[in-house]
């Protein structure tokens, strides 16, 4: 288990790289074309990995109990999740907390009506190349990456909607 001055690490780095005065990650984001690397989580109910989501768009966020703008971006996924369900859409978020009981609070006060995964290791999040969070990652049926997005505000929502109707092929 990490200690607590590694976990403050990692949230100083974390604001550093959302400041933009220092990446999270050395190697270039995702782009939109290339394949979405796959991963075996821990969720709820049991392994989550994102192959067994192939034939959905899935719509993938990484997250924190100490992401300010996490706490928005939640209801608005459940709000997702529940409007295009039924034409394919699978919200899948994956917490990066070092403690399960951290990310247990946040979901106690902001639920989640969408699949939960947890990788308190991060491997998950350096596959994908995050710069800060919440980061997603709108990905196709077939496996690959549609668009990839850092952060999340009111002003966002719309643009969000869009590229998943758009890749859903249904109208908002």
């Amino acid at each position: 288990m990490p200690s607590t001055t590694s976990r403050w690490r990692r949230r100083a780095l974390c604001i550093l790289a959302l400041s933009g005065l220092l990446p999270l990650v050395q190697a270039a984001p995702l782009e939109a074309g290339s394949a979405a690397p796959d991963f075996n989580l821990t969720g709820a109910q049991g392994p989550i990995r994102l192959s067994d989501y192939r034939g959905k768009t899935v719509y993938l966020d990484f997250w924190a109990s100490w992401c300010g703008p996490c706490k928005q971006s939640f209801p608005w996924m459940n709000e997702m999740q529940a409007r295009y369900g039924a034409q394919g859409l699978q919200v899948l978020a994956v917490n990066l907390d070092a403690k399960a009981e951290d990310a247990r609070n946040f979901l106690a006060s902001v639920p989640a009506q969408f699949t939960i995964a947890y990788d308190p290791a991060g491997s998950s999040a350096q596959l994908y190349r995050i710069k800060g969070m919440p980061s997603s990652v709108l990905i196709g049926p077939d496996g690959k990456v549609l668009s990839v997005h850092a952060g999340f505000n009111q002003g966002a929502r719309a643009e969000l909607e869009r590229q998943i109707t758009t890749a859903l092929g249904v109208s908002p």
